[in-house]
C-alpha cells in the first residue's frame, strides 16, 4: 500500500506520489530548482535518481559537492545514484518504451525493499532531440508513469529545456503531467489529460496511421 511523503520544490510543500514536468529555459535555471529538491531528499532518507547525459556527470557531481553532498559517500551507500541516459532512456541507441517503464518500475520497488522512505527522480530529457529509433513512445511513456507513480511512494521530475524543444512537442508533454515547473514557480496543470483517455486516443491515431 503506497504512503504519502512529503516533499517540496520550487519553495511548495506537496506530497508523492507525483509526476511533474519542468520547463526550463537554462542549465541554471534548472539547478536552482533541483539541487534544494535534491539535498532535501538524500537529508530525509529518499533514494535520489539522476538521470542526464553521460558527458553532464562530471558537472552534476560537482554541483552536488559545491552544495555540500559528500558524493562518493553517497554513491557507495547507493542513496544518489547518477545514471546515464545512453544506459537508460536510449540503451541500445534507442528508445523503448516499455524497457524504461520496466526499469523505473524495478528501481522503484527495490528502493522499497531497501528501507528507502520515498523516490526522487530527475530525467533530463534532452536525448529525445536526437530523433533515435522509439521516440515517437515518448508521449505513451509520459502517459503511462501516471500509472505508475500512484503505487509507490515518489516523485518524478521530467526536465524539459524550453529553447530546444518545438512548441508542440511541449503541449504534447503537458498533456502527461499533472503538475508542470515554469519559470521557477510550479503549479497545477489544467492542460493535463488522465492517462487512460490519452492513451486510448493514442493508441486509436496509432490505429488509424495502420489502416491508411
Amino acid at each position: 500500500m503506497n504512503k504519502q511523503a512529503p516533499f517540496s520544490v520550487c519553495g511548495e510543500s506537496l506530497s508523492a506520489p507525483m509526476h511533474i514536468c519542468g520547463f526550463f529555459d537554462s542549465r541554471e535555471q534548472q539547478y536552482e530548482v533541483i539541487i534544494p529538491y535534491i539535498l532535501e531528499g538524500l537529508e530525509a532518507n529518499d533514494k535520489v535518481i539522476n538521470i542526464l547525459e553521460g558527458n553532464r556527470h562530471g558537472e552534476h557531481c560537482r554541483c552536488l559537492t559545491d552544495n555540500g553532498v559528500s558524493i562518493t559517500e553517497k554513491l557507495l551507500s547507493g542513496q544518489l545514484e547518477v545514471l546515464a541516459s545512453e544506459n537508460t532512456y536510449i540503451n541500445g541507441g534507442k528508445f523503448v518504451a516499455d524497457e524504461m517503464y520496466d526499469l523505473l518500475e524495478k528501481s522503484l520497488l527495490s528502493s522499497s525493499r531497501a528501507g528507502y522512505d520515498s523516490v526522487r527522480a530527475c530525467g533530463d530529457m534532452v536525448w529525445a532531440l536526437k530523433n533515435l529509433p522509439g521516440t515517437d513512445e515518448l508521449l505513451e511513456y509520459e502517459a503511462r508513469l501516471n500509472l505508475l507513480t500512484p503505487k509507490h511512494s515518489c516523485s518524478l521530475i521530467c526536465m524539459y529545456d524550453i529553447s530546444s524543444f518545438n512548441e508542440s512537442t511541449l503541449k504534447d508533454i503537458l498533456l502527461t503531467h499533472p503538475y508542470v515547473i515554469k519559470d521557477g514557480k510550479i503549479s497545477k496543470n489544467p492542460l493535463y489529460v488522465e492517462p487512460s483517455a490519452l492513451l486510448s486516443s493514442l493508441s486509436d491515431l496509432r490505429s488509424g496511421s495502420v489502416k491508411s
